[in-house]
């Protein structure tokens, strides 16, 4: 790994602090269908937010009615009304993903990740594939018919928002943290809705030792299928970057090549998050506002983008504008954990990977 325990617990404690605030970030403009990239940006021109440095603002006093539909937890996430984070499922698989690990250490089976959804987490704070496999173990179901029957969104993002408990545990080790989130991702994914996750965790586990984004992504990529639409969407992404293709065309040409798969499949998200990666090159601050400015699904990208970004750099560069509204906590639907504090969690996770790593 070659980091030291000072350095591990502050990239970290960057990973959570960037998730939250990436996930607080688009959360008010998570909707794909209505919240395209060119509406983000006009709500962003009428409210005086471009250039986007800090959370979305609330919506203009002329606001004419169905023009903006800002999400319904909108006045908890946007400027100066944030107040610790507001509850949120991409957050809530991340804190599970810990009991989990510290429950039942390293070697945790699928059917254990099932049952930690049954007991801790209620089943309404559950969506898409999550709910689909939700239902079939309910109903008796076990790996890997939970992720099968009657589940339209096995290639959805769900399982890649559930990764970067597994890229942080395996600081600087992608294979290992691709396994483990692949143990994770199948009882409610398959094909590219396991890929994502895999190379997810992969990118953040890489984002520990890489000297660049681009490196992360690169390292992640082998871990994946290099056939698969998943590998093939990053590389293209990647591809239009080293050409000095602009940040809005390379979002366009995405879009005519995956926008056919609907705004929560997980292969245009993933180009989206690698773009704004790729675009923000390294900066915390632009990482995170190019990556929702995106659109598609807003707060998971901007979450799993802030993760990324916040291992690379650290909590201490994170700018206060994102981690002081936070107040140090967040709300929770898993059992358990609600208004924990956000640096006990980060302490949690530095001891799950010291011993990782031992």
């Amino acid at each position: 790994m070659g980091l030291h325990q000072p350095d591990l617990a502050d990239r970290i404690l960057g990973g959570w602090l960037g998730r939250v605030a990436g996930n607080m970030l688009g959360k008010p403009v998570e909707n794909g269908d209505h919240w395209t990239r060119d509406r983000i940006d006009r709500y962003l021109r009428r409210t005086d937010a471009l250039p986007l440095t800090d959370y979305l603002p609330g919506p203009p006093p002329d606001v004419k009615e169905g023009e903006f539909q800002l999400r319904p937890e909108w006045r908890q996430c946007v400027r100066g009304r944030i107040h610790g984070s507001c509850r949120d499922d991409d957050v809530d698989y991340t804190i599970l993903g810990l009991h989990l690990l510290e429950s039942h250490g390293f070697g945790f089976t699928t059917e254990q990740v099932g049952e930690a959804w049954l007991l801790h987490l209620p089943i309404l704070q559950t969506f898409t594939a999550e709910r689909a496999a939700y239902r079939n173990l309910a109903n008796g179901l076990r790996p890997p018919l939970s992720a099968t029957h009657d589940n339209p969104y096995q290639e959805w993002i769900g399982a890649l928002i559930r990764a970067d408990i597994f890229g942080w545990t395996c600081p600087g080790d992608p294979r290992r943290a691709s396994a483990l989130t692949r143990r994770d991702a199948v009882l409610s994914h398959t094909g590219n809705g396991v890929y994502g996750a895999m190379w997810a965790a992969a990118l953040i586990s890489a984002a520990f030792t890489a000297k660049t984004p681009r490196e992360a992504i690169e390292s992640a990529l082998e871990r994946i299928p290099a056939s698969c639409r998943l590998a093939r969407a990053v590389r293209h992404t990647v591809a239009l970057h080293a050409s000095g293709t602009s940040w809005a065309d390379t979002l366009t040409e995405l879009a005519a090549e995956t926008g056919s798969l609907g705004w929560i499949h997980t292969v245009p998200n993933a180009a989206v998050i690698t773009a704004g990666l790729l675009y923000g090159a390294g900066d915390f601050s632009s990482t995170i506002a190019l990556t929702v400015r995106g659109g598609l699904d807003t707060d998971s990208n901007g979450a799993t983008a802030g993760s990324v970004a916040g291992v690379l750099c650290g909590a201490a560069a994170i700018p206060a504008q994102w981690t002081e509204p936070l107040e140090d906590r967040v709300r929770s639907a898993v059992f358990g954990f609600d208004g924990v504090r956000i640096s006990e969690l980060a302490e949690r996770t530095v001891r799950l990977a010291a011993f990782s790593a031992a």
